[in-house]
C-alpha cells in the first residue's frame, strides 16, 4: 500500500481557495474512483470533489468550515501498489468515534439553508422527514415532495431546527494590497428570538462575500446603462418558439439573442473582452462568455467556450444543457473555467434596473434586464413598444466610458436590427 493525496480542486474562474462544507467520507472507509468524498463551498460553486483513486481514506487533513488554497492537502488515501514510509513529523490519524448511530441517518440533522427556509415556511417538523440525501440527510427534494403530497405534519409546538456550526475559516496571511476579509458577526452582537434561525456565513454565503468585497475593493467600478427597444426582437421569438421547441427540444428563451448581440460587440470592441493583470492589460483572444445559473442551494457560472462561434440554436442548447445539469448538480469545475465576459439575466425575475459586480477577474460584465411594455414617442406619436433596459459594470482600470458606450450601442443596434420576417436561428 502507498499513500495518495487529493488537494483542493480549482473549481472556477479566478477561484483560489474552497470551504469544506460537509465531509462525506470518514477515516478507515473504503473509497473507489470517482466517488464523491466532500461538498466543497466557493464564491462561484457548491460542488462535490471525487476521489481521484480506489483505496482506504486514511486522515482528513481538514475540519468542516476549513478554508483552504487550491492545490492544499485536503485528505490521504491508503492505495494498493506498493508501501510508503509515514513522515514521523506527521500527526497521529485521529481516532474515529464508535457510534450506535446507523451510517444512514448519520447527517440528518445536517439542513441546508434552502430545506431550513422550507420547513420554516410550511412549518414542517423535520424530525418527522425521512430524507434521501447522503446519510439520510434531508433535501430541498423531500421537503417539496411532502409539501405536493400534502403529508405535512403540523404538531402543536415546532422547534425551530437548529444549524450545526460550522468553525471560522482559517486564518490567511496578510497580503500585499491589504484586502480586507469580512468576519462573522459574534453571536453577542443580536440576540435570537424563538422561531428565529441561523444561518452562518462560513459557507456560501462568506464564499460570495469574500469575492465581492475583493472584486469592489481591488476594481474601481464604472457604471453604464441604454435602454433598448426590442420589440422586432419579442415579435420574432414569439413567431417561432414553438416549432423552434418542436424540432430542437429546447425553449427559444431571449437570452440567446442578447448573448448573440453581446458578441458582435465584443467583436466590434475586442478591449472590452479584457483582464486587469497588474502591470498589464489582457485582451482575451477567445470570446468565452460566463452565465450566471441559480438554483435553490447554489449559484453556478458556467462558462460558454467560443460562443462566437454558436449560432442562436447552439447558444440556447447551451443555456438550457446548462440550466438542467446545474438542477442536478452535474456540472463539472471545468465548465465553470475560462470566462472572458460575464452575462447576468436578472430579468428573469422581474428587475429593471440593477449594478452588478465585475466577476473578477473580467473588466465587464452585462445584466439583462426584464422586458417591459411602455409609451414610447415613435414617428411623431406614442406607441406601445417592448422596452430593455441593459446595464453594465466595468473596471475603469481597463475601460473607460468611451469605449463601454460604444460597446453598448453596437449591442443595441444589433437588438434592434432584427427583423422578424428574415431571422436566422442557425
Amino acid at each position: 500500500m502507498k499513500t495518495e493525496t487529493l488537494t483542493m480542486p480549482q473549481l472556477g474562474e479566478s477561484v483560489t481557495e474552497g470551504t469544506i462544507s460537509l465531509w462525506l467520507v470518514k477515516p478507515g472507509d473504503t473509497v473507489k474512483k470517482y466517488d464523491p468524498i466532500a461538498e466543497v463551498i466557493t464564491d462561484k460553486v457548491t460542488a462535490e470533489v471525487p476521489s481521484s483513486f480506489d483505496g482506504v481514506i486514511e486522515k482528513l487533513l481538514a475540519e468542516e468550515g476549513d478554508t483552504l488554497q487550491v492545490g492544499e492537502a485536503i485528505v490521504t488515501l491508503q492505495v494498493s501498489g506498493g508501501s510508503t514510509e509515514v513522515a514521523a513529523t506527521e500527526e497521529a490519524v485521529p481516532a474515529v468515534e464508535e457510534t450506535p448511530v446507523s451510517s444512514d441517518q448519520s447527517m440528518k440533522k445536517r439542513y441546508s439553508p434552502a430545506v431550513l427556509k422550507l420547513s420554516s415556511e410550511h412549518a414542517i417538523n423535520l424530525e418527522q422527514v425521512t430524507g434521501t440525501g447522503t446519510g439520510g440527510r434531508i433535501t430541498r427534494k423531500d421537503l417539496l415532495k411532502v409539501i405536493e403530497t400534502g403529508q405535512i405534519r403540523q404538531p402543536d409546538t415546532v422547534e425551530a431546527p437548529t444549524i450545526e456550526s460550522v468553525p471560522a475559516a482559517k486564518a490567511e496571511p496578510q497580503e500585499q494590497a491589504q484586502v480586507v476579509r469580512p468576519q462573522a458577526a459574534k453571536p453577542t452582537m443580536s440576540t435570537t428570538e424563538a422561531g428565529d434561525i441561523e444561518i452562518p456565513t462560513a459557507g456560501v454565503r462568506q464564499a460570495i462575500a469574500t469575492n465581492m468585497v475583493r472584486s469592489k475593493q481591488e476594481a474601481p467600478h464604472a457604471w453604464l446603462m441604454i435602454e433598448v427597444d426590442v420589440t422586432n426582437l419579442v415579435e420574432a421569438r414569439n413567431r417561432h418558439k414553438d416549432a423552434f421547441f418542436k424540432q430542437e427540444g429546447v425553449k427559444l428563451t431571449f437570452l440567446p439573442f442578447f448573448m448573440k448581440a453581446t458578441v458582435e460587440g465584443l467583436k466590434k470592441h475586442p478591449i472590452m473582452n479584457s483582464q486587469w493583470a497588474g502591470d498589464k492589460i489582457i485582451q482575451k483572444k477567445a470570446i468565452n462568455l460566463s452565465l450566471a445559473v441559480a438554483t435553490q442551494e447554489a449559484l453556478f457560472v458556467p462558462v460558454v467556450k467560443h460562443a462566437d462561434e454558436l449560432s442562436i440554436k447552439g447558444l440556447a442548447r447551451a443555456i438550457d444543457d446548462f440550466g438542467k445539469r446545474a438542477q442536478a448538480g452535474k456540472l463539472s469545475s471545468s465548465e465553470m473555467q475560462g470566462g472572458t465576459f460575464t452575462v447576468n439575466n436578472t430579468g428573469s425575475f422581474g428587475s429593471i434596473q440593477s449594478a452588478p459586480i465585475l466577476n473578477f477577474p473580467q473588466a465587464a460584465i452585462l445584466s439583462v434586464e426584464s422586458i417591459v411594455k411602455r409609451p414610447v414617442w415613435v414617428n411623431g406619436m406614442f406607441a406601445a413598444r417592448d422596452m430593455v433596459n441593459l446595464c453594465m459594470s466595468i473596471d475603469h482600470r481597463v475601460l473607460d466610458g468611451l469605449v463601454a458606450g460604444q460597446f453598448l450601442q453596437t449591442v443595441k443596434q444589433s437588438l434592434e436590427s432584427i427583423d422578424p420576417n428574415q431571422l436566422s436561428l442557425y
